[in-house]
């Protein structure tokens, strides 16, 4: 009661904020026209395999899954939601899901016109997604609710003296597929054993990617014979740390991929050199051999980028923004440095314990330890075989899921 009335209050709060905010009016226009997307993607007679993330990353840890539920189930439909518009954004064409759109806000009304619009045989929540009148409903219906690579930590609300509301509501989810022993446990420790670790989803689609066609002969021409630093998904502040040992270092083709590739981040990245660099869209009408430092202004080639890549390291971790993926990388058997916030995150936790990911919290910090690397071919062998043996072990998630959903449905 306290909870729905609290979403109420929130609702009413959004809706004034609206009236002066084009991005909060599109919040609720584009929830607005669910039922409708649905309506035209959903016939009554379809069996529905239900995905929820809650953004762009979760979608990563969903991806495999889902793709293996269309092989498996070919029979079914695929329905993809997202809470944020930087998953759904990117992957509204998304070609493995019948129809994608939004999670409405956790009215007990509006969710249960989307579950009758979608009639889901089962809901796939991934990670963190836990909204008590969405599985409450689903539990009054008998529709099945998995989550789906998630992690639990002690100081979360669930494991509170006063957090019995949402302790319950993690009581009603049918099974748990857990990244890590320590969430296993702390489940247990509120008698849900309902669970199975399983690691992380992404691994399986990651090596994946060893299969594919990583070539690209504009990335090796840069190159040439010199050794290649990548630095994915950076952000201002792990430039900040990044760009004085680039700039000191000779014999080294460097390449970011900047998380934003807006003009003014594009810029920003570009005033922080006093090397020479050339953008990507730029490299034909410029000579790339005059260049140190390509800059990637668009999106969709990281993943080749860094199977070009010495050495990688993986931004998000110096500021709040959170850690992006380190398994891209990793999955090529290279050393990786990352920054200082990274404990969120299973993966960089137990490869920075392993000894394949160094994580940095400074520019003199960076500089010695990315020195050291660069200067010893053994070591760098090492770190790279760490990092893709954790992902060979990791494997198989994916196929252990599909099990119990054939056990169950």
């Amino acid at each position: 009661m306290l909870y729905s009335f609290g979403i109420e209050i929130i609702l009413l709060f959004v809706r004034v904020l609206a009236l002066f905010s084009k991005k909060t009016a599109h919040f609720l226009k584009v929830r607005a026209n669910s039922l409708e997307t649905i309506q035209s993607k959903i016939s009554v007679n379809d069996q529905v395999l239900w995905f929820h993330c809650a953004s762009l990353g979760e979608f990563e840890q969903a991806r495999p899954l889902i793709e293996s539920c269309k092989k498996d189930f070919p029979n079914h439909r695929i329905a993809l939601t997202f809470f944020s518009p930087s998953g759904y954004e990117v992957q509204k064409n998304y070609a493995f899901a019948d129809v994608v759109t939004y999670l409405p806000l956790d009215r007990k009304k509006s969710v249960l016109r989307f579950i009758e619009a979608l009639r889901p045989q089962v809901l796939f929540l991934i990670k963190y997604e836990f909204w008590p009148n969405l599985i409450s409903e689903l539990q009054k219906q008998k529709i099945p609710v998995f989550s789906v690579a998630s992690i639990f930590r002690k100081q979360q609300l669930f494991f509170k003296p006063w957090g019995f509301y949402m302790k319950n509501i993690l009581k009603k989810i049918d099974f748990f597929f857990v990244q890590n022993e320590a969430s296993q446990k702390l489940l247990s420790s509120v008698g849900i054993e309902n669970t199975l670790v399983i690691g992380d989803t992404r691994t399986d689609r990651v090596l994946d990617i060893l299969n594919q066609d990583n070539t690209n002969e504009t990335i090796a021409d840069f190159i040439q014979d010199q050794d290649c630093f990548v630095v994915g998904s950076s952000w201002p502040e792990d430039v900040a740390i990044l760009s004085k040992t680039i700039d000191s270092k000779s014999n080294l083709k460097t390449i970011i991929a900047p998380h934003n590739v807006d003009e003014a981040s594009l810029r920003q990245v570009e005033l922080s050199f006093h090397k020479t660099v050339i953008r990507w869209s730029d490299l034909s009408q410029q000579k790339k051999e005059d260049a140190d430092i390509l800059l990637i202004d668009c999106v969709g080639i990281l993943t080749k980028i860094y199977s070009y890549a010495d050495i990688a390291y993986v931004g998000g971790g110096m500021g709040t923004k959170g850690l992006h993926n380190t398994l891209e990388p990793a999955v090529f058997g290279i050393p990786i440095l990352i920054g200082k916030n990274y404990t969120r995150y299973q993966e960089a936790s137990d490869l920075v314990a392993l000894g394949g990911i160094v994580s940095v919290d400074s520019s003199v910090l960076f500089e010695n330890e990315f020195l050291k690397i660069v200067a010893d071919k053994s070591l760098q062998k090492e770190m790279g075989l760490t990092n893709l043996n954790y992902i060979k072990k990791q494997a198989g998630a994916t196929s252990k899921i599909l099990l119990k959903l054939k056990e169950v449905y």
